[in-house]
């Protein structure tokens, strides 16, 4: 015989408490003896769904505690005369022969952890969770009405551009966008009003079980049903392929060919888009859009005259280096944590974090590139005839080294594992050289989509290669920059892919997407030269000046 059929004749009708049960009703959850089956269904202000007891389904987990003697069961019964709770396979060991067995959710102790278990839950998890995905929403709204604004100035200035008679493509391209604009708000709104109702459900919840916990009344408590496994069922997440316009050169030959296109709004759920985690985990990041005015957020004075690199050892520390043979760690309060003199006692050419926090610099004097490990720098790379320039650390771990030869003739980009080379980056597909000979700063980066990144102040370009070392394209600046030649120096990447170099003769920084098409500038925080760049885990920009010998922290996004 089953075990669970077994005990079924110890247990005794919940209604009657004298008949051994042998039925069950799923939707009251309660365990009835035959003669109490028609006393249950007259009561007609309710649904009935009456089955024989060992034909009922599983109540979920969360309302029976774990078995300490079997983990992967849990305790439907509980064993009066040894006062534990027990599962189906304690009682098939015969242990428990004989003894009284009754539901487990009939003893107040472990209704009373159940109610705990689920308030803790649903005030700890749940509830932090709808509240997290609220906020992204109205975060949504908030930058979509910025986005739609930029894609309708964007298309008024291209028609204002062009001759008169094309307003007609203007005003119909200006209601696509105030449609799809409407399409996307409804979507988020709709979503948003779902998460109220259930946000609501969950705040109505945490109440009821807080009045059952203050309650002594077994009655209401045995009747207890709960609603946590309907509230872990969290909203499918929304995915948004914002449109954009993309104008093109004037064509009066093929005018509306060529005005320029919107891509389709794209507004699609996905099952499970969000992940239930404990409140402190709990991270659903909005959508990120450049500001139309990027904000100085804090100087560090450096004690450089001349400041050259920066790089985040996290969110809150910095490494820089500058004009003498000191490398300086800062907290963003502008304290000095730590100073490490290079091993030669020259100055250190560029800096880098790894993964795993240590400082890499390179010394073009002694063709070395150095690893800072617990107060001991180790030499771990060294090539004869050529010298290391710039460096910076990959996601892989790896290190991508700008060289230089020893009679400035030839540069390239080299990949190191530790000490062994396995990459070779420096002639295009007809065996032109990639990168300019001269011996000036070449700063590297490595972006999210793994292009290798090259500001090369020499050719006067941003020059960027896919993961194989294939060209993708050369940057020479925006058409705007009419002063002096485009020289960028300082170069680094953002969660967005987007590629940011510093320009030195007009003191600003020019943000570029993943294929070199020119966003915006930077250029109103007052930047004197800026030099070395860095962003951290938040996109928030650190930008090393050469002409004072600060570091300053700047939000764009």
């Amino acid at each position: 015989m089953d075990p669970l059929d077994r005990a079924q004749v110890l247990l005794l009708c919940d209604l009657c408490q004298k008949e051994a049960l042998q039925s069950h009703c799923e939707l009251c959850q309660i365990n009835l003896c035959k003669a109490c089956v028609g006393e249950h269904l007259s009561d007609s202000s309710k649904r009935h769904n009456i089955v024989p007891y060992k034909h009922r389904t599983a109540i979920p987990d969360v309302n029976y505690p774990k078995c300490p003697n079997h983990t992967e069961k849990h305790c439907e019964l509980y064993c009066e005369k040894c006062d534990i709770p027990v599962c189906s396979t304690c009682i098939s060991s015969g242990k428990h022969h004989g003894h009284k067995l009754t539901n487990v959710l009939q003893n107040p102790s472990f209704i009373k952890e159940i109610l705990h278990n689920d308030l803790k839950e649903l005030e700890k998890i749940i509830y932090p969770t709808y509240e997290e995905i609220a906020l992204d929403l109205n975060s949504e709204k908030l930058n979509l009405e910025k986005h739609y604004e930029k894609l309708t100035t964007a298309v008024t200035k291209q028609g204002e551009d062009w001759h008169r008679e094309i307003n007609i493509i203007v005003n119909k391209q200006k209601s696509e966008i105030d449609e799809m604009k409407s399409k996307h708000l409804a979507a988020l709104n709709k979503q948003e009003n779902e998460i109220k109702q259930t946000t609501s459900g969950v705040k109505q919840s945490i109440l009821d079980l807080k009045k059952l916990l203050d309650s002594n009344n077994v009655s209401l408590t045995s009747a207890y049903n709960s609603r946590n496994a309907e509230f872990r069922s969290l909203p499918p997440k929304i995915n948004v392929s914002l449109p954009s316009f993309s104008p093109h050169q004037i064509n009066t030959e093929q005018l509306h060919q060529m005005f320029g296109s919107l891509s389709a709004l794209s507004i699609t759920t996905e099952e499970h888009g969000y992940t239930m985690k404990t409140p402190e985990a709990v991270s659903c990041p909005p959508v990120k859009l450049l500001l139309d005015e990027p904000e100085l957020i804090t100087t560090i004075d450096t004690g450089y005259d001349r400041s050259y690199s920066v790089t985040c050892l996290s969110d809150e520390k910095i490494w820089t280096c500058g004009q003498d043979k000191i490398m300086k760690l800062y907290n963003l309060q502008g304290k000095l944590l730590k100073s490490i003199q290079t091993k030669s006692g020259n100055r250190p050419e560029d800096i880098a974090v790894t993964r795993s926090g240590d400082l890499v610099y390179t010394d073009r004097d002694t063709r070395t590139v150095n690893i800072v490990k617990n107060k001991q720098i180790q030499e771990v790379i060294r090539r004869k005839g050529w010298r290391p320039y710039n460096v910076c650390s990959t996601s892989s771990g790896d290190l991508l080294v700008i060289m230089v030869s020893d009679d400035n003739k030839q540069s390239k980009v080299v990949r190191y594992s530790g000490s062994t080379e396995k990459q070779t980056i420096q002639f295009d597909s007809e065996g032109k050289p990639l990168y300019s000979s001269g011996y000036f700063s070449k700063y590297i980066s490595e972006n999210r989509n793994r292009d290798i990144c090259v500001a090369d102040y020499d050719a006067s370009a941003v020059v960027v290669v896919n993961q194989a070392g294939k060209l993708r394209f050369r940057y020479t600046g925006h058409p705007s920059t009419t002063k002096g030649l485009f020289n960028p120096v300082g170069i680094t990447t953002d969660s967005q892919s987007q590629i940011l170099t510093a320009d030195f003769n007009h003191n600003c920084i020019h943000i570029l997407d993943q294929d070199g098409q020119f966003l915006c500038y930077i250029d109103n925080c007052d930047l004197k030269f800026p030099w070395g760049l860095c962003v951290d885990t938040r996109d928030n920009l650190f930008v090393s000046e050469w002409g004072s010998g600060i570091v300053k922290k700047i939000q764009y996004m």
